[in-house]
């Protein structure tokens, strides 16, 4: 059975710390948003959908308590209309639409919803990282290190200087001010307003177009004190061909803190016949992996490879690739191994210019995959993203 897009929503990203726009809402209240963007948008009737997944990389107190079913209630939903709750750190959004899609696939449901929540200016990073980070024997045993030394390795190892990563996030601005400029998200975003039904945000807030290389380089190495204060040498000790680790990566060129949304409509063909509407593309195929977990950021090029090959396809079949903008050089070394050219991948900018709500990150680029096909009248899109403690994830679409 096909699992097929009907449509996809999301809030703009709003800055995550207490100044940020979307501070004042919770997670809950940017899901149930969504969820009732959904239905007006489509004239659904939600008792025709079987579940509600929505994942968060920090599911602690707010965003705990299987968010899903208070959202669903929230929205006003019918009773009938299940919730869930996951959790694969950043690979959380695109996973759960995945979830989705599998259940459609094996015909034990007829449609649901999947995507991510998160509230980064609410609950803090870090939160939950259990025994991976805070108890030693495993951190050992894993030689752990803060992901940012993992980017930083990745650059030293590939030889991507400052420049070149400034270079890169300079771009990613530029693309995301185009697209906006250009109206290219309009038909995705839903404004998200307050208690009074008033509008605080209708626009990503994290841009900085004006950026520059020059704007950069004044930005000091975000990671330096990390590796000094001793994960450098668990780096040297897991790669001991590293003689010193060239800390490149900082705010400008990394991913964005930030508040935000996004959920994913998807359905069989009968479900799509009862609600009354048209299928904008389908889940080809999706996979996931486990990578080296000191760097953690290099499972988008082996999981990509496993997506193409239970898709039947190879890479020349793709017309647009997205990978989540962890870093500056995860995207470089994705590029450079899957040989992509720069005018195929994140088209429209990325995590560096507006940011990276982490259990939301993937439900939002994929809709974003799925837009630009549509605009492009392409075909084929592979949405893929690391995932903290050497995890990824990946997703092939393709218009109907």
């Amino acid at each position: 059975m096909e699992a097929y897009i009907y449509d996809h929503v999301r809030t703009p990203r709003g800055k995550g710390r207490p100044d940020g726009a979307l501070h004042e809402i919770s997670s809950v209240e940017m899901a149930t948003q969504l969820l009732k963007a959904l239905q007006s948008r489509n004239n659904l009737d939600t008792a025709l959908l079987d579940d509600v997944i929505i994942g968060m990389a920090q599911p602690v107190g707010e965003q705990g308590g299987v968010l899903a079913r208070a959202a669903v209630l929230q929205a006003g939903y019918a009773q009938t209309v299940a919730g869930q709750q996951i959790h694969r750190f950043c690979a959380t959004g695109l996973d759960a639409v995945s979830l989705i899609a599998a259940q459609v696939h094996a015909g034990m449901i007829d449609a649901g919803i999947g995507g991510g929540v998160e509230s980064m200016s609410r609950t803090v990073m870090g939160y939950d990282s259990g025994a991976w980070t805070s108890d030693p024997a495993v951190a050992f045993s894993n030689y752990y290190a803060p992901q940012g030394i993992g980017a930083d390795i990745i650059a030293t190892l590939d030889g991507y200087t400052r420049e070149d990563v400034d270079g890169f996030a300079v771009e990613s601005q530029r693309k995301a001010a185009h697209a906006w400029d250009q109206g290219y998200f309009k038909r995705s975003i839903v404004p998200v307003t307050d208690v009074l039904g008033e509008v605080i945000l209708d626009r990503d807030e994290h841009m900085r177009p004006g950026t520059t290389v020059e704007s950069l380089a004044k930005l000091k190495p975000a990671f330096e004190g990390y590796g000094k204060a001793g994960f450098e040498a668990v780096g040297k000790a897991k790669y001991p061909e590293l003689e010193e680790i060239n800390y490149v990566h900082h705010g400008g060129n990394s991913s964005g803190i930030v508040d935000g949304s996004g959920l994913v409509l998807v359905g069989s063909k009968a479900f799509g016949e009862k609600a009354g509407l048209k299928p904008r593309g389908r889940i080809r195929s999706y996979a996931n992996i486990g990578s080296e977990p000191t760097i953690m950021l290099t499972a988008p090029t082996a999981v990509s490879r496993k997506a193409l090959k239970a898709g039947g396809m190879t890479e020349k079949d793709i017309d647009l690739w997205e990978l989540n903008e962890a870093f500056a050089s995860v995207v470089m070394r994705f590029q450079r191994d899957l040989d992509i050219p720069d005018d195929q991948i994140n088209v429209n900018g990325g995590a560096i210019a507006m940011g990276h709500p982490l259990g939301a990150t993937g439900a939002m680029i994929l809709g974003t995959v799925l837009d630009e096909l549509e605009r492009r009248d392409a075909a084929t899109g592979l949405i893929t993203l690391c995932a903290a403690n050497g995890l990824g994830t990946a997703a092939i679409i393709e218009r109907v």
